[in-house]
């Protein structure tokens, strides 16, 4: 539908990929809706993670296009002369958003803290590894599918980031549609959501300690993502 109705016109969506194919970012909006009402049915702190975090990815779509910055560190030392970047956008929104959806999910400050670096750390690292066809669905995936096991919400919260990131629009695995920063990031913060409710206080930090790390070695995890088969 956006394909055929895209606001603006097509030329304001034209984009292209990692193979210089022209490949607009349409998949992104559609997968941002399909993640964020489940979310909110389960939890609607998760829903408001999902609901500001494509936004916020959605504005570098439109007005950073992708200026190549990957990871906190570049993020942080982008803006000049007081212009508000795309990824400066990205950086702040999402983790802000992070941090409110946190105190909603937990209960313990500490806990409340943790979470909201998690939403916001899993958002971010689901970005990083968009750089290939299918890697931010498959990241989701990969993470999210142990959280099924587990019951009550946190089963639900897995249950819709895996479902969104397993209803992917074909045109991705084609290359005729990519996700981007708009579908990396409401997947990302929809695995975090889940992963914030479905662990203790040890998984926290281990999940926390994960996330930083990989936004602080964002261009790492990028070329590492680029490597894989």
């Amino acid at each position: 539908m956006l394909r055929a109705t895209a606001p603006g016109g097509r030329a304001h969506w034209k984009r292209t990929n990692h193979a210089g194919r022209a490949a607009g970012p349409y998949a992104g909006p559609a997968s941002a809706l399909a993640a964020a009402p489940t979310t909110g049915r389960t939890r609607p702190a998760a829903g408001f993670a999902v609901l500001a975090a494509g936004p916020c990815g959605a504005y570098d779509d439109v007005a950073g296009a992708g200026d190549g910055r990957r990871g906190s560190r570049a993020r942080l030392s982008a803006p000049h002369g007081g212009e508000v970047t795309g990824g400066a956008v990205e950086l702040f929104g999402i983790s802000a958003a992070g941090l409110a959806a946190g105190a909603l999910l937990r209960e313990r400050p500490l806990d409340k803290v943790l979470a909201g670096v998690v939403v916001a750390g899993a958002a971010h690292f689901v970005d990083l590894v968009d750089v290939r066809p299918d890697r931010a669905a498959g990241a989701v995936l990969v993470c999210g599918v142990p959280g099924l096991a587990q019951r009550g919400s946190a089963a639900g919260l897995s249950a819709a980031a895996t479902g969104a990131a397993g209803a992917v629009p074909p045109d991705d695995v084609r290359e005729r549609a990519m996700l981007g920063d708009t579908g990396a990031h409401a997947l990302g913060a929809a695995l975090g959501t889940a992963i914030a409710l479905g662990n203790g206080w040890a998984g926290l930090v281990a999940h926390a300690v994960a996330v930083v790390t990989a936004a602080a070695h964002g261009e790492r995890v990028s070329a590492w993502a680029r490597s894989l088969v």
